[in-house]
């Protein structure tokens, strides 16, 4: 190898950063708790088990922290990588409809709260990669902020109920899925909203 070629390799960046190992941590763990979530309901005898119902929900809350703590990383350390902006949406987008995909099968959401959310990721994401081929950036609006929040808390709180459940407490996991029911519809109402405005600020993009 030529010095030019090995000073050149050594200063390159590396992709395994701290905020990068964060973010592939959160995807390998998705699975673990998928399957979590899926043993604690098919106990016989118990409507849901009280060791794998809450370390699902903890585990589930644990990844959805790091999708801040991967964020705060990569701008602290001023690592942010191509190979970080590829993959943490697709980590994002694995953690939301991973628990979406458990709380339809269990019946807590309905299969259009599904289809919205899931229909708008599509249609952002096909905007942004047609205004990354024109060399746009599309930013995240305050709404698509607010989307993420709330539809993760909503999220969260089906998770707690269930393990609150698990341990006998009923009547508090009712108010929960409750509180999680009106979180979610919230959501959704984000959702479109955001999406909506989300391609009426790409408009130039898509009709130029």
């Amino acid at each position: 190898m030529d010095p030019e070629t090995k000073n050149r390799d050594e200063g390159a960046p590396s992709v395994w950063t701290p905020a990068n190992i964060v973010t592939c941590v959160r995807i390998v763990f998705i699975p673990v708790f998928m399957v979590l979530a899926e043993l604690s309901c098919i106990q016989a005898g118990a409507l849901y088990d009280p060791v794998l119902a809450p370390a699902a929900c903890i585990l589930y809350i644990l990844l959805s922290l790091t999708d801040k703590l991967d964020g705060y990383l990569a701008r602290s350390r001023n690592e942010i990588t191509d190979f970080g902006k590829f993959l943490d949406p697709i980590a994002d987008k694995l953690l939301v409809f991973s628990a979406l995909l458990i709380l339809l099968e269990q019946e807590f959401v309905g299969v259009w709260v599904v289809f919205i959310i899931l229909l708008r990721e599509f249609l952002v994401s096909a905007l942004r990669m047609v205004a990354g081929a024109k060399g746009v950036v599309i930013a995240a609006d305050t709404l698509g902020k607010w989307k993420t929040a709330v539809t993760m808390i909503a999220l969260c709180g089906y998770f707690i109920a269930i393990a609150i459940a698990s341990v006998g407490g009923v009547y508090l996991a009712a108010y929960l899925v409750i509180a999680a029911h009106v979180l979610i519809i919230l959501a959704v109402v984000l959702t479109v909203v955001s999406g909506v405005q989300y391609f009426w600020n790409g408009r130039d993009v898509i009709f130029s």
